[in-house]
């Protein structure tokens, strides 16, 4: 007889059923992979929309000069890069990414563009984010809550460090909501993405990691569900580009 218990251990790597202790070590074998060629690929993947995208979402945060804002999953520091300019020299953004990497590159990329005095890097993993409870004015993640473990974790450890008053932002993959889009989308993603990665890269492997993560990720009402039971409260989402992409928010009272 099966055991009840034996698969509570487990979650999923893309469509893989791996060990909860192994997930982590193969999100970060990806993106050591595609770091020097992330923000290359992502302008490659999206047509240069993910600039739109990333956009809407840093206005949707409502960031204000002399506010700390912590990027979770900020990866090559894009986010953090528009988000320094508008803080100001009295406000200050820590770009955080679990992935040595990524955050190295995130950090030459921010010294290329002359950003030093308001920004901070931090090596952390959302579910257990080593910031004091209410630090921070304003969060966002970017394109990173997907490759989390425990996504429920991560989403009470961004509402613990965020102070009363702020507000928290989720900018992630989602489910099309436009007719027609999904079989059309799906061939894409599965097809195309792969084909981009391995003429790229050398490297389909990860883009196909990418496109079955985007279908294993909470769909947008189950995510704001989540957002709430985590403690967020006025949860809300905005649909970006027919339900590809998904804004959501929420605030701390």
């Amino acid at each position: 007889m099966k055991n009840p218990n034996e698969n509570l251990d487990k979650t999923h790597f893309g469509f893989t059923e791996v060990p909860v202790n192994e997930k982590a070590d193969r999100v970060a074998n990806v993106f050591h992979s595609v770091a020097q060629k992330y923000d290359v690929m992502n302008d490659l993947m999206s047509l240069g929309i993910h600039r739109l995208w990333k956009k809407f979402a840093i206005d949707l945060l409502g960031v204000h000069c002399g506010q700390v804002v912590l990027d979770i999953a900020g990866g090559t520091g894009d986010l953090s890069a528009t988000i320094a300019k508008k803080i100001g020299d009295t406000g200050r953004v820590i770009l955080s990414d679990i992935n040595s990497s990524m955050l190295s590159v995130g950090r030459d990329r921010m010294i290329d563009k002359g950003i030093f005095n308001n920004i901070a890097y931090a090596q952390a993993n959302a579910e257990i984010l080593p910031f004091a409870d209410n630090t921070f004015d304003r969060i966002i993640i970017g394109f990173g809550l997907r490759n989390v473990t425990d996504k429920d974790a991560a989403l009470r450890s961004m509402f613990r460090v965020l102070k009363p008053g702020g507000r928290a932002l989720i900018l992630e993959f989602s489910k099309p909501v436009m007719p027609g889009l999904k079989p059309i989308y799906d061939a894409y993603s599965f097809k195309i993405l792969p084909l981009l990665g391995k003429k790229i890269l050398n490297d389909a492997d990860s883009y196909q990691y990418l496109a079955e993560s985007i279908r294993m990720h909470p769909d947008q009402k189950t995510l704001q569900n989540m957002m709430q039971n985590a403690g967020f409260e006025k949860c809300d989402y905005h649909n970006l580009s027919g339900g590809i992409v998904a804004v959501h928010r929420g605030f701390k009272f």
